[in-house]
Order: C-alpha cells, then structure tokens, then sequence
C-alpha cells in the first residue's frame, strides 16, 4: 500500500513529495510541527494538540495555513488516504519559501506538510521489560516549550542513548535537574509513592500524553507533584517512566549504570499503563459521540 501526503493543498505520492530548496525550515528550521497519534482512524488528543500548534506557531510569528476546521479535514482526508487503522500523522509549518536571509521575509506563505504512517499498536501493559536511560547535559535552546523542528540537540542526545545500549536520554540543566526526554516527558514516583514529574516552563515541552497521564493519575487517586528532581533523586526513586504520543507510557528500569527497583516495572507505572491503553481505545468512540 503506498503512503499519500499533502503538500499545500495538494495530495501526493508521498515517493514525490517536494518542498522548495529556500524554503525556511529547510534552511533555517524556521518552523514547528505535531505528531498525532492514530487509533481506529481517530485522531488521539486532537485539541491539545492543535491548541499547542497554534502556541508553537504564534510564539515564532508564524502565520497559521489554514483554519482549524479545513485543517481538521485535511488530516481525516490524509488518515482515509492512507488507508490505516492505527498509526499516527505528522504535521509541519515553515514560514515559507524566500530568499535566503536570517530576518523575517516581507512577505512569505506558510508552508503545510502533512504525512502518515501506519504504526502497530499492541498491548504494551502486557510487556514486562523496561527501558534503559542514560544522562546527558541539556543543550538545547531556552525556548523548549515551542514545538519546533530544530531538533538537532535532540537527535545527538537520541543517538548517544542508542549507542550506549539505550532507548532514551534524559537531559539535565545547569543546576543538575531533569529536564526532560529527547523526545518524551520524564516521570518518577518517589518513595512515599509521589508522581513527580517537572513543571511546565521554557526549559520542557507541555507534552500532551504528559497532561492526560496527569488526569489518569488523578482519577487512580496518585498524587502528583509538578516539580524538578535530580539524577539522584531517580536512582533513589521507586519507579520511573516516561511519556510520548509515541512511546504512550515506557518504563525505566535503569538509568546510568544504576537498576532502578528490582529492575522491572512497577505497580504504580504499569496501572497507569494500563489505563492509558484503555484511555486510548475508548478514546475513539468517545470522539464519535460528541
């Protein structure tokens, strides 16, 4: 089956898909992006993930493409293309194609990417591995929050996580504190059975799986506490995870060279697992009945 993409206004192959060589993402990543994950040919999280876009792209001046609805439409028209069931789409916005120079073009047209994949969604509260994670310096920009397609920290931190045997880096600031995955939010649950995860500044993104494992919490009667902790404070920590639209809910049983708990995941983090993958499967009929 081949894959179909859209490209400001037009649907392709998605072997032909092209964007201009000055185009401003392509040149500077001037732009910002969503991935959106797909289940039973529903959007998961759709609002916040369209509210957050629309921040993403109001904190860098970016005209937004399109209206929400006609938006909202290409995307269903994207999923039905591609003829999958679960999977998930990735939206991107450049300010446009101008000639080559670091200011704001005059004048320039958004440029709207739009593509889809197929992804296999099993049942991973049924899996009883974990994840490794390793430390590393932060060096990204100070304005993480913005969903932006400049990701070359991130894709270094990746790497090295992947060379060390890794499925994840955790990143850390200046004064030694968590600040996130290279591509997941990072959670622990401490001794007095706390959710800790960081609150939301410049330094990490407002993850939308973040927000609802939030509510999930809530609603199993954990309590979470919005707040920086330390390298230290996950190797000494009773469970530990962390998050994504495409990771849903992974957990960390070693960070560094330190097993975290008997070095399997924890009650607390496969309940929330669990009722994540619930959340997501009845997450679809609940769209259809608005």
């Amino acid at each position: 089956m081949s894959r179909v993409s859209y490209v400001n206004g037009r649907y392709y192959p998605h072997k032909e898909v092209n964007v201009h060589v000055e185009d401003r993402g392509y040149q500077f990543a001037d732009g910002v992006y969503e991935v959106i994950l797909v289940k039973n040919r529903l959007l998961v999280d759709e609002i916040p993930h369209l509210d957050r876009l629309e921040r993403s792209l109001e904190a860098l001046e970016i005209a937004c493409p399109m209206k929400r609805q006609a938006l909202k439409m290409v995307l269903e028209e994207v999923i039905d293309r591609n003829k999958f069931k679960d999977g998930i789409v990735y939206i991107q916005i450049t300010r446009g194609v101008a000639r080559r120079d670091h200011g704001f073009p005059k004048t320039s047209k958004p440029t709207l990417v739009i593509t889809a994949r197929p992804l296999k969604i099993t049942d991973k509260s049924t899996e009883n591995k974990g994840a490794k994670v390793i430390t590393l310096p932060d060096i990204r920009w100070k304005r993480c929050d913005i969903k932006s397609v400049s990701l070359l920290p991130n894709v270094l931190g990746k790497q090295a996580a992947r060379t060390a045997g890794a499925q994840e880096a955790w990143q850390y600031d200046e004064e030694g504190f968590i600040t996130e995955g290279t591509s997941t939010n990072a959670w622990i649950l401490d001794h007095q059975d706390n959710l800790i995860t960081r609150y939301l500044d410049q330094a990490i993104l407002s993850g939308v799986t973040r927000l609802t494992v939030i509510n999930l919490a809530e609603s199993e009667g954990i309590k979470v506490v919005e707040k920086p902790f330390s390298i230290d404070d996950v190797k000494n920590c009773k469970e530990a995870f962390f998050t994504s639209s495409t990771s849903f809910l992974t957990p960390v049983t070693q960070i560094d060279d330190t097993v975290i708990g008997d070095g399997s995941p924890g009650k607390f983090t496969k309940k929330l697992l669990f009722s994540y993958i619930n959340y997501i499967n009845e997450r679809p009929q609940n769209e259809l009945m608005r």
